[in-house]
């Protein structure tokens, strides 16, 4: 994954997400615009689309679904607290499982019989 959209991203060793949603807004970047889409006068006229930018760790998380600043943050704080523990977590690696030897068998002897039904569909041999 080249990184572009945060896919290979880990959080620090060092860091631990702060419990309180004070704590971790006093972290970010916080960017108010007007959002986009339908709404109308009201949606054009108010900047209530948050976007934070977690210093930390560089994870951006944008909000503009409310017509409200203040929930709009809150919605933002939470999808970033999410975010935030969703790298903290690490993958377990896959562990690549060996076919049982039964059903290789019955893998082998479904193809058998294809193979018998597709031969019996050749026109037969004359011997000249």
């Amino acid at each position: 994954m080249d990184g572009a959209h945060g896919e290979d991203r880990v959080l620090p060793a060092d860091y631990e997400i702060p419990e309180t949603d004070e704590a971790l807004l006093a972290e970010c970047d916080v960017h108010v615009f007007r959002a986009s889409g339908p709404g109308g006068q009201s949606v054009n006229t108010t900047d209530s689309a948050v976007r934070l930018v977690h210093r930390p760790t560089g994870v951006t998380v944008v909000c503009r679904r409310e017509r409200s600043q203040l929930r709009n943050k809150t919605e933002c704080v939470r999808r970033l607290r999410a975010r935030l523990e969703a790298l903290g977590r690490t993958r377990t690696p896959r562990v690549p499982t060996r076919p049982p030897v039964a059903a290789r068998r019955r893998r082998v002897e479904s193809k058998v019989r294809r193979a018998r039904v597709k031969r019996m569909r050749r026109p037969p041999q004359t011997d000249e």
